[in-house]
């Protein structure tokens, strides 16, 4: 494989990992931020939270998801051995199972599930 585009891969690849620790810690900050915002304004501290914990999660949710594309762009076109794809396959199942369990914590049901369900 030409070295050149190796090592563009790998560039695009740790560029996009970037971009899913970005968008978590903006997630962080911008929910922190509402958060605090409604609470100074309507002091209910229990739709505060709840809605704290949907921005949160729609930010983490983001950010796994551009993760996980950064692991199969630097694993699937820079290295694929067996090993490289074994070891992606448990990091792409373990953010899945994070993915489907932030999904349902957001909206109450799962991701294949339809909004009217």
């Amino acid at each position: 494989m030409d070295l050149e585009f190796t090592e563009s891969v790998e560039l695009v690849g740790k560029a996009v990992d970037l971009a899913g620790v970005v968008v978590i810690v903006l997630g962080v900050l911008i929910s922190t931020g509402l958060f605090l915002d409604h609470l100074r304004r309507t002091r209910e501290y229990g739709v505060a939270y709840v809605n704290f914990r949907r921005h949160l999660g729609r930010g983490l949710l983001l950010g796994l998801e551009l993760l996980v594309a950064g692991d199969i762009i630097r694993t699937i076109a820079v290295t694929p051995t067996l090993e490289s794809v074994g070891v992606l396959a448990v990091i792409v199942l373990i953010r899945t199972f994070l993915s489907i369990t932030l999904e349902l914590e957001i909206s109450g049901r799962f991701p294949w599930q339809s909004e009217s369900s």
